[in-house]
Protein backbone atom coordinates (compact mmCIF):
# COMPACT_ATOMS: atom_id res chain seq x y z
CA UNK A 1 0.00 0.00 0.00
CA UNK A 2 1.66 3.60 -1.46
CA UNK A 3 -1.20 5.27 1.14
CA UNK A 4 -4.02 5.67 2.93
CA UNK A 5 -7.10 5.41 -0.03
CA UNK A 6 -9.01 6.83 2.45
CA UNK A 7 -6.81 9.71 3.79
CA UNK A 8 -8.39 13.06 3.60
CA UNK A 9 -6.08 16.27 3.09
CA UNK A 10 -5.66 18.53 6.11
CA UNK A 11 -6.34 22.31 4.39
CA UNK A 12 -3.93 24.81 4.29
CA UNK A 13 -5.39 27.51 5.98
CA UNK A 14 -4.61 28.73 9.87
CA UNK A 15 -6.82 27.12 12.37
CA UNK A 16 -6.29 29.50 14.15
CA UNK A 17 -4.27 28.34 16.81
CA UNK A 18 -4.04 31.27 19.43
CA UNK A 19 -0.55 31.41 19.02
CA UNK A 20 1.54 34.06 16.51
CA UNK A 21 5.11 35.22 15.11
CA UNK A 22 6.32 36.09 18.81
CA UNK A 23 5.24 33.23 20.75
CA UNK A 24 8.24 30.96 22.01
CA UNK A 25 8.64 27.26 22.82
CA UNK A 26 8.52 27.26 26.38
CA UNK A 27 5.19 29.33 25.57
CA UNK A 28 3.57 26.70 23.16
CA UNK A 29 4.24 23.41 25.39
CA UNK A 30 3.46 24.99 28.71
CA UNK A 31 1.17 22.34 30.34
CA UNK A 32 2.18 19.40 28.27
CA UNK A 33 3.48 16.61 29.91
CA UNK A 34 5.92 14.38 27.56
CA UNK A 35 6.66 11.68 30.27
CA UNK A 36 7.11 8.29 28.25
CA UNK A 37 7.21 10.24 24.92
CA UNK A 38 10.26 9.51 22.67
CA UNK A 39 12.41 12.16 20.72
CA UNK A 40 14.71 12.54 17.81
CA UNK A 41 16.02 15.93 17.27
CA UNK A 42 18.68 16.08 14.31
CA UNK A 43 20.68 18.75 14.89
CA UNK A 44 19.34 19.93 18.50
CA UNK A 45 21.78 21.24 19.87
CA UNK A 46 22.37 24.50 17.97
CA UNK A 47 19.94 27.37 16.97
CA UNK A 48 16.32 26.65 16.91
CA UNK A 49 17.26 23.06 17.07
CA UNK A 50 18.68 23.19 20.53
CA UNK A 51 15.49 25.62 21.54
CA UNK A 52 13.47 22.03 20.21
CA UNK A 53 15.52 20.14 22.36
CA UNK A 54 15.01 22.13 25.53
CA UNK A 55 11.43 22.45 24.96
CA UNK A 56 10.51 19.28 24.83
CA UNK A 57 13.12 17.48 27.37
CA UNK A 58 11.70 19.93 29.79
CA UNK A 59 8.33 18.26 29.32
CA UNK A 60 9.17 15.50 30.29
CA UNK A 61 10.01 13.90 26.92
CA UNK A 62 13.33 11.64 26.25
CA UNK A 63 15.66 13.29 23.56
CA UNK A 64 18.15 11.57 21.75
CA UNK A 65 20.22 14.33 19.91
CA UNK A 66 22.06 13.10 17.11
CA UNK A 67 25.29 15.10 16.35
CA UNK A 68 27.82 15.56 13.60
CA UNK A 69 30.22 16.58 15.85
CA UNK A 70 29.47 14.88 18.94
CA UNK A 71 31.65 16.83 21.27
CA UNK A 72 30.61 20.46 20.37
CA UNK A 73 26.77 18.74 21.14
CA UNK A 74 28.45 17.40 24.89
CA UNK A 75 28.82 21.43 25.43
CA UNK A 76 25.71 22.90 24.01
CA UNK A 77 23.51 20.60 26.01
CA UNK A 78 25.16 20.52 29.49
CA UNK A 79 22.56 20.54 31.69
CA UNK A 80 19.56 19.74 30.23
CA UNK A 81 18.12 16.60 31.42
CA UNK A 82 16.49 13.41 29.52
CA UNK A 83 19.12 13.75 26.48
CA UNK A 84 20.71 11.60 24.97
CA UNK A 85 23.65 12.56 22.32
CA UNK A 86 24.58 10.35 19.90
CA UNK A 87 26.64 10.67 16.44
CA UNK A 88 25.36 10.96 12.97
CA UNK A 89 26.73 12.32 9.78
CA UNK A 90 23.48 13.08 7.91
CA UNK A 91 25.73 13.19 4.53
CA UNK A 92 27.04 9.89 4.90
CA UNK A 93 24.53 7.21 4.31
CA UNK A 94 26.73 4.39 6.32
CA UNK A 95 26.48 6.67 9.35
CA UNK A 96 22.42 7.18 9.21
CA UNK A 97 22.30 3.52 9.03
CA UNK A 98 24.68 3.10 11.85
CA UNK A 99 22.56 5.27 14.20
CA UNK A 100 19.06 4.03 13.09
CA UNK A 101 20.46 0.44 13.98
CA UNK A 102 21.03 1.17 17.10
CA UNK A 103 17.96 2.94 17.99
CA UNK A 104 16.46 -0.21 17.01
CA UNK A 105 17.87 -2.29 18.92
CA UNK A 106 16.92 -0.78 22.08
CA UNK A 107 13.88 -1.63 21.19
CA UNK A 108 11.92 1.84 21.60
CA UNK A 109 8.94 2.89 19.99
CA UNK A 110 9.65 6.79 18.43
CA UNK A 111 7.18 9.12 19.30
CA UNK A 112 8.76 12.17 17.68
CA UNK A 113 11.39 12.48 15.16
CA UNK A 114 12.22 16.37 14.23
CA UNK A 115 14.10 16.52 11.15
CA UNK A 116 15.96 19.83 11.70
CA UNK A 117 19.40 19.82 10.82
CA UNK A 118 20.75 21.00 7.62
CA UNK A 119 23.27 23.27 5.61
CA UNK A 120 22.07 26.72 3.91
CA UNK A 121 23.76 28.22 0.86
CA UNK A 122 26.57 26.02 1.07
CA UNK A 123 29.37 26.37 -1.60
CA UNK A 124 29.10 23.07 -4.23
CA UNK A 125 30.39 19.97 -2.59
CA UNK A 126 29.29 16.73 -3.64
CA UNK A 127 28.68 13.52 -1.38
CA UNK A 128 30.42 10.39 -1.97
CA UNK A 129 27.70 9.39 -4.78
CA UNK A 130 28.37 12.73 -6.54
CA UNK A 131 25.21 14.00 -4.93
CA UNK A 132 24.97 18.08 -3.90
CA UNK A 133 25.60 18.62 -0.57
CA UNK A 134 22.21 20.98 0.09
CA UNK A 135 20.58 18.42 -1.23
CA UNK A 136 21.95 15.64 0.03
CA UNK A 137 22.15 16.65 3.63
CA UNK A 138 18.85 18.63 4.19
CA UNK A 139 16.76 16.06 2.27
CA UNK A 140 17.82 12.73 1.02
CA UNK A 141 19.35 12.12 4.61
CA UNK A 142 16.38 12.89 6.46
CA UNK A 143 14.30 11.24 4.05
CA UNK A 144 16.71 7.57 4.67
CA UNK A 145 16.80 8.22 8.77
CA UNK A 146 13.34 8.41 8.38
CA UNK A 147 12.71 5.43 6.18
CA UNK A 148 15.61 3.60 8.37
CA UNK A 149 13.44 4.53 11.51
CA UNK A 150 9.81 3.56 10.71
CA UNK A 151 9.62 0.60 12.20
CA UNK A 152 9.65 2.20 15.39
CA UNK A 153 7.20 5.12 14.28
CA UNK A 154 4.83 2.86 13.54
CA UNK A 155 5.12 1.16 16.79
CA UNK A 156 4.15 4.16 18.92
CA UNK A 157 0.85 3.95 17.12
CA UNK A 158 0.68 7.94 17.29
CA UNK A 159 3.60 9.42 15.66
CA UNK A 160 4.52 12.75 14.50
CA UNK A 161 7.61 13.94 11.83
CA UNK A 162 8.67 17.30 11.83
CA UNK A 163 10.38 18.58 8.74
CA UNK A 164 12.66 21.62 8.44
CA UNK A 165 11.80 24.21 5.63
CA UNK A 166 12.00 27.23 5.12
CA UNK A 167 10.86 30.51 3.22
CA UNK A 168 13.81 29.54 1.19
CA UNK A 169 11.44 27.82 -1.09
CA UNK A 170 10.69 31.23 -2.83
CA UNK A 171 14.11 30.04 -4.56
CA UNK A 172 12.28 27.58 -6.88
CA UNK A 173 11.04 23.91 -6.26
CA UNK A 174 12.80 20.59 -7.24
CA UNK A 175 14.51 20.29 -10.90
CA UNK A 176 13.62 16.42 -11.15
CA UNK A 177 16.03 16.79 -14.18
CA UNK A 178 18.97 17.66 -12.96
CA UNK A 179 18.82 17.89 -8.74
CA UNK A 180 22.99 17.93 -8.24
CA UNK A 181 23.54 20.61 -10.80
CA UNK A 182 25.36 18.18 -13.09
CA UNK A 183 24.12 19.91 -16.02
CA UNK A 184 23.30 23.59 -15.34
CA UNK A 185 25.52 25.92 -13.38
CA UNK A 186 25.42 25.43 -9.71
CA UNK A 187 23.48 28.86 -7.30
CA UNK A 188 23.90 28.01 -3.86
CA UNK A 189 20.66 29.45 -3.10
CA UNK A 190 18.55 27.74 -5.92
CA UNK A 191 20.12 25.00 -4.42
CA UNK A 192 19.02 25.49 -1.09
CA UNK A 193 15.44 26.23 -2.82
CA UNK A 194 15.34 23.18 -3.71
CA UNK A 195 16.15 21.63 -0.94
CA UNK A 196 13.77 23.20 1.87
CA UNK A 197 10.78 22.52 -1.19
CA UNK A 198 11.84 19.00 -0.88
CA UNK A 199 11.59 19.33 3.02
CA UNK A 200 8.05 20.19 2.56
CA UNK A 201 7.08 17.92 -0.06
CA UNK A 202 8.91 15.10 2.05
CA UNK A 203 6.17 16.01 4.43
CA UNK A 204 3.65 16.02 2.00
CA UNK A 205 4.03 12.55 0.87
CA UNK A 206 5.08 11.40 4.50
CA UNK A 207 1.55 12.14 5.95
CA UNK A 208 -0.24 10.87 2.73
CA UNK A 209 1.57 7.34 3.33
CA UNK A 210 1.87 7.22 7.18
CA UNK A 211 -1.45 8.21 8.50
CA UNK A 212 -2.88 5.06 7.92
CA UNK A 213 -0.52 4.10 10.45
CA UNK A 214 -0.62 6.49 12.66
CA UNK A 215 1.91 8.48 11.67
CA UNK A 216 1.26 12.37 10.86
CA UNK A 217 4.06 14.42 8.85
CA UNK A 218 4.30 18.58 8.83
CA UNK A 219 6.61 21.06 7.45
CA UNK A 220 8.05 24.24 9.19
CA UNK A 221 9.07 27.38 8.38
CA UNK A 222 10.72 28.23 11.99
CA UNK A 223 11.08 32.00 10.81
CA UNK A 224 14.61 34.23 10.17
CA UNK A 225 16.88 33.60 12.23
CA UNK A 226 20.56 34.40 12.63
CA UNK A 227 21.87 31.14 13.93
CA UNK A 228 24.95 29.01 12.78
CA UNK A 229 23.07 28.11 9.46
CA UNK A 230 24.13 31.48 8.07
CA UNK A 231 27.82 30.82 8.56
CA UNK A 232 28.03 30.57 4.22
CA UNK A 233 26.77 33.61 3.93
CA UNK A 234 28.05 36.95 3.27
CA UNK A 235 28.04 40.24 5.40
CA UNK A 236 25.99 41.94 2.78
CA UNK A 237 23.77 38.60 2.41
CA UNK A 238 23.50 38.76 5.97
CA UNK A 239 22.33 42.65 5.87
CA UNK A 240 19.92 42.18 3.74
CA UNK A 241 18.62 39.43 5.78
CA UNK A 242 18.39 40.95 9.21
CA UNK A 243 14.85 42.10 9.41
CA UNK A 244 12.28 40.34 10.78
CA UNK A 245 13.96 38.44 12.96
CA UNK A 246 13.38 35.72 15.59
CA UNK A 247 14.82 34.38 18.65
CA UNK A 248 16.14 31.04 18.52
CA UNK A 249 13.20 30.17 21.04
CA UNK A 250 10.43 31.78 18.73
CA UNK A 251 12.06 30.11 15.99
CA UNK A 252 11.89 26.45 17.89
CA UNK A 253 7.88 27.52 18.57
CA UNK A 254 6.55 25.80 15.65
CA UNK A 255 8.77 22.92 15.43
CA UNK A 256 7.36 21.97 19.13
CA UNK A 257 4.09 23.34 18.15
CA UNK A 258 3.86 20.57 15.75
CA UNK A 259 5.05 18.19 17.95
CA UNK A 260 2.64 18.28 20.66
CA UNK A 261 -0.22 20.53 19.63
CA UNK A 262 -3.66 18.71 19.90
CA UNK A 263 -4.95 21.19 17.53
CA UNK A 264 -3.42 19.05 15.01
CA UNK A 265 -4.80 15.57 16.11
CA UNK A 266 -5.78 13.56 12.80
CA UNK A 267 -4.30 16.51 10.48
CA UNK A 268 -1.03 16.25 8.38
CA UNK A 269 0.69 17.08 5.37
CA UNK A 270 0.86 21.13 5.74
CA UNK A 271 2.79 23.48 6.09
CA UNK A 272 3.43 25.39 9.15
CA UNK A 273 4.75 28.66 10.62
CA UNK A 274 4.47 31.04 13.65
CA UNK A 275 2.63 28.29 15.71
CA UNK A 276 -0.28 27.62 13.27
CA UNK A 277 -1.17 26.29 9.77
CA UNK A 278 0.30 28.79 7.23
CA UNK A 279 -2.17 29.93 4.57
CA UNK A 280 -1.49 29.26 1.16
CA UNK A 281 -0.42 31.88 -1.10
CA UNK A 282 -0.41 31.80 -5.30
CA UNK A 283 3.18 31.83 -6.96
CA UNK A 284 2.20 35.75 -8.42
CA UNK A 285 2.77 36.66 -4.47
CA UNK A 286 5.95 35.95 -5.21
CA UNK A 287 7.53 39.86 -6.20
CA UNK A 288 10.90 39.44 -5.08
CA UNK A 289 12.93 36.88 -4.15
CA UNK A 290 14.29 38.98 -0.62
CA UNK A 291 10.71 39.49 0.49
CA UNK A 292 9.24 37.51 3.87
CA UNK A 293 6.86 35.06 2.48
CA UNK A 294 3.33 34.96 4.58
CA UNK A 295 2.72 31.67 3.31
CA UNK A 296 3.53 28.74 1.35
CA UNK A 297 3.79 28.69 -2.35
CA UNK A 298 2.30 25.87 -4.45
CA UNK A 299 4.90 24.06 -5.41
CA UNK A 300 6.54 23.21 -1.70
CA UNK A 301 2.90 21.59 -1.03
CA UNK A 302 1.82 19.93 -4.54
CA UNK A 303 0.63 16.35 -4.04
CA UNK A 304 1.99 15.43 -7.34
CA UNK A 305 5.30 16.39 -6.76
CA UNK A 306 5.56 14.90 -3.41
CA UNK A 307 5.02 11.54 -5.43
CA UNK A 308 7.59 12.73 -7.60
CA UNK A 309 10.18 13.73 -5.13
CA UNK A 310 9.37 10.32 -3.59
CA UNK A 311 10.31 8.41 -6.25
CA UNK A 312 13.09 10.36 -7.24
CA UNK A 313 14.73 9.47 -3.70
CA UNK A 314 14.08 6.04 -4.14
CA UNK A 315 16.08 6.24 -6.48
CA UNK A 316 19.00 8.41 -5.68
CA UNK A 317 19.16 6.28 -2.17
CA UNK A 318 18.43 3.00 -3.43
CA UNK A 319 16.17 2.42 -0.06
CA UNK A 320 11.73 2.09 -0.19
CA UNK A 321 9.76 1.81 3.00
CA UNK A 322 8.45 -0.81 4.08
CA UNK A 323 4.98 0.38 4.29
Amino acid sequence: MMWNADYIRTPQAPLPSGFGAESTALEVIAGTDLGGITAIVTGGYAGVGLETTRALAGAGATVIVPARTPDKARVALAGIHGVELEALDLIDPASVDAFAERFLASGRALHLLVNNAGIMAAPLERDTRGYESQFATNHLGHYQLTARLWPALKQANEARVISLSSTGIRFGGVDFDDPSFERKAYDKWRAYGQAKTANSLFAVGLDRRGAVHGVRAFAVHPGRIMTELTRFMSDEEKGSAATGLKTPEQGAATSVWCAVSRQLDGKGGVFCMNADIAPAIPAQALNGLGEVLEGVLPWAIDPVLADRLWQLSEKMTGIMFEL
